[in-house]
Formats: C-alpha cells, structure tokens, sequence
C-alpha cells in the first residue's frame, strides 16, 4: 500500500527575513523544510535553530563531499546545529559515506532523534550529456548503481528524480527513504530537466517531495502547499 509522502519545502532564498517570513505562512501545512546552500551561505548556521524554533525538522542539504575525516567532522557539526536529514554526494565514495555514519554512531542522542543520512545520486538539473566523464550507461543505469551502493553502505535512502524511485525500491527496504526533488505541477521545469508532477512522484514510491519554487514564487505560498496535499490526498 502506498502512504502518503512528507512534503518538505525548499527555501531556497538568500534572506533570512524572507525564509522565516516563509516557514511561518507554511507552518500549517507542512513541519518539513528544506535549508540548502543558498540560504545557509548567506545567513549561517543560525538560521537553523531559528527555522527549528518554529517547530520544524530540517532537512539540511548541504550535499557534503569531501575526504573522509573533514565530512566525518561536518556532520558532527550538522547534527548539533540541528540537522534532521543531511545529504552526502555518493560520488565520495565508501569511506567517505563509512566516516558520515561512524560520526552518527558516536553521537549521543538522548535529547534528539538520530538524523536520516541520505545518498544523492545524479543531480536532477542533469541528463546523460552533461555528465562531466564518458559513460555508456544509461543515466538510469548510473543512478540505480549508486542507490545500490547506497544500500550497501549502510545509508537510510537517496536523493533521486521522480522517474528513477520505482527502481530503486524495487530492491530496497522497506524503510528506505527516497526524497525526490525535481517536483513540478506544470510544463515549466526551469533549472530542472528529470522532473516530475507531485502524483508522479508518489505513485513512482517516493516517501518525501521537495518541492520549492511551485510553492514558494506562488502569489499564495500557503494556499498552493495546501492544492499540493489535497491533490496527493485524494490519491490515497
């Protein structure tokens, strides 16, 4: 049976002022958001706890990469900023993805849930052309190998486009989280090519929908979060 997914909110805007003015008007429809690096390099740490101040968990997409112990030491420091979903570029390899959960194990969270370490596959702003080294595989095939290791590693779910979740959880746990970006209720994709509708998403077995700009540049950011979750909700 499918169950209806979380929907996270992508602020994604460089103002403090206009992210909190945001997470407060969405408030009602939604206890998930996303902070990426936009907002977080223009105002800093702080805007986490001020985000998780008004009730919300955080899904902080910071997308780490890099050698093994530095990404041992970034996560630790995203789990006590707040962090409830963190990302890790899967590019970086079984060490580097061996270091992000060494540092989860080792911290005690009596006062706080443990984050969800996620995997992020191929970007979904890319298609096989744009992949920077030649590959003969399908971009499908690509991304199915890295969610496969994903698994393999130890992770709790992937970053993937709305056209690739049904294969990969076709072998994956049940728990397994598939958090789909790329979500679109229209023809216009902008910046994004592998995207999907919000229905496509979930029928393909995506348990999380980061959805941004359709509810963010909307004149009613409010009243469209609220069009997104009735539609889903008549699906299930």
């Amino acid at each position: 049976m499918t169950h209806e997914p979380r929907i996270i909110v992508a602020l994604d805007v460089s103002s403090r002022e206009q992210a909190l003015d945001l997470a407060r008007t969405l408030r009602p429809a939604t206890d998930w958001v996303k902070i990426g690096l936009e907002l977080f390099t223009s105002c800093g740490p702080g805007i986490v706890q001020e985000i998780k101040e008004l009730g919300y968990n955080v899904f902080l997409d910071l997308k780490l990469m890099d050698i093994p112990n530095t990404v041992k030491k970034s996560v630790n420091n995203c789990m006590r900023m707040g962090g409830d979903m963190l990302t890790l570029h899967l590019l970086g390899g079984e060490k580097m993805i061996t270091a992000a959960l060494e540092a989860r194990a080792g911290r005690d969270f009596k006062a706080h849930s443990s984050p969800v370490l996620l995997g992020v596959t191929l970007l979904t702003s890319l298609e096989r052309p744009d992949l920077p080294w030649p590959e003969s595989r399908s971009l499908h095939e690509v991304v199915m190998d890295l969610a496969s290791r994903a698994k393999r590693w130890g992770l709790d779910g992937v970053v993937c486009s709305g056209g690739e979740a049904a294969g990969i959880k076709e072998n994956a746990p049940e728990n397994f989280c598939l958090v789909t970006p790329g979500i679109r209720s229209g023809e216009t994709t902008q910046d994004q090519k592998r995207t999907v509708t919000p229905s496509m998403a979930v029928s393909s077995g995506a348990t999380h929908l980061v959805i941004g700009r359709p509810v963010t540049a909307s004149r009613d950011p409010l009243g469209s979060l609220m069009h997104i979750r009735r539609e889903l909700s008549a699906n299930f």
